[in-house]
């Protein structure tokens, strides 16, 4: 029947057979995905506006893409967990912290060659998240309970064995792999920009991820067809503080040292940044290419107010009104999925 006939018969035609229905339909779709994109250049736009000779600047660009290593190595190991359905790993920022803070004790106060200070970090967040891993998974210990005890237990530890001191002086040359200049950026953005392009092709192209989002998706149907789900989450958990203690590598490299006490100000914008990803490519699931996208959002929104000469208090006000919007979001968004 044509539509003519379908309307005489009382019967709507379908929406992508009804004029304009397919341009309405994709433009529903490319919303969806990349509202956040659009918002992004909007605020990119403003700013600009706002600080016509500060914001849009080579050396701004520089910035919001030079300064946010570390954020894409925590991101990306809180998406392990959370791509499992352990939603809630506090403890991702405290293993950063203490991998940071070791490779500098061992490499500067105990003398350790840097290449072996830095392989005892990673191994030793690792094993941190091994724990986790075990505790969860084997003992069925709750994940808040775990993460968060273990964030507080190794962030004593660190201030510990760092005597709440920034430790500094790491040799020289060791900068090189995180500082140098590739086509404007610094390296350590294309070390992000790598490992967020592994994630979301073992995510989206093989079966070790199809497994990991079956799981997360639940658990029961996943065992009842065959998946290993315990390895997969105790396998989660490793990954995550193996990417913690990468992370640490490459900050400490950038930044020449660390101090235990900032721990704690990068669990607000890690969690914004993952939960900000659900409202890009995928709405409504946890992915790597929206995370990176969120994290650079972020990095934008911080520095433009900060330009914009702001008080500092102002950015505990954005992280926590974009994480409050983005798990609203993604939390309507999942139900619509579903």
């Amino acid at each position: 029947m044509t539509d003519t006939e379908l309307v005489q018969e009382g019967i709507a035609p379908p929406a992508a057979a009804r004029p304009g229905g397919v341009i309405g339909a994709l433009a529903k779709q490319i919303g969806s995905r990349y509202a956040v994109v659009a918002v992004w250049i909007a605020m990119i736009a403003a700013y600009s506006a706002a600080e016509p000779g500060t914001f849009f600047t080579t050396g701004t660009f520089q910035a919001i893409f030079d300064s946010q290593q570390t954020l894409v190595f925590l991101a990306m190991a809180l998406l392990c967990t959370i791509t499992v359905g352990e939603f809630v790993d506090l403890s991702v920022p405290s293993v950063y912290g203490f991998a940071a803070t070791v490779l500098p004790v061992l490499a500067v106060e105990h003398g350790w060659p840097v290449w072996a200070a830095s392989v005892a970090a990673v191994l030793g967040a690792t094993l941190v998240g091994a724990i986790n891993g075990f505790l969860v998974v084997k003992v069925g210990v709750n994940t808040i309970v775990v993460t968060l005890g273990m964030s507080t237990f190794m962030l004593g530890i660190s201030l510990w064995i760092s005597n709440m001191n920034t430790i500094s002086g790491l040799p020289a040359g060791f900068d090189k792999i995180a500082v140098t200049d590739v086509g404007g950026l610094q390296i350590s953005f294309y070390y992000g920009l790598l490992l967020a392009a592994a994630f979301a092709y073992v995510l989206w192209c093989t079966p070790l991820g199809r497994h990991m989002r079956f799981v997360g998706a639940n658990r029961e149907v996943s065992r009842l067809s065959g998946v290993r789900v315990d390895r997969i989450r105790f396998g989660a958990f490793v990954a995550a503080g193996a990417l913690a203690g990468l992370g640490a590598v490459v900050g400490d490299a950038y930044f020449g040292g660390f101090n235990a006490s900032s721990t704690s100000s990068l669990l607000l914008p890690v969690f914004a940044s993952v939960f900000l990803g659900t409202a890009v490519v995928e709405p409504g699931r946890f992915n790597p290419v929206g995370t990176f996208i969120g994290i650079y959002f972020l990095s934008t929104g911080i520095l433009g107010l900060q330009l914009l000469g702001l008080q500092e208090w102002i950015s505990n006000v954005f992280y926590g009104g974009v994480l409050v919007t983005a798990v609203t979001i993604s939390t309507l968004l999942r139900k619509r999925v579903v």
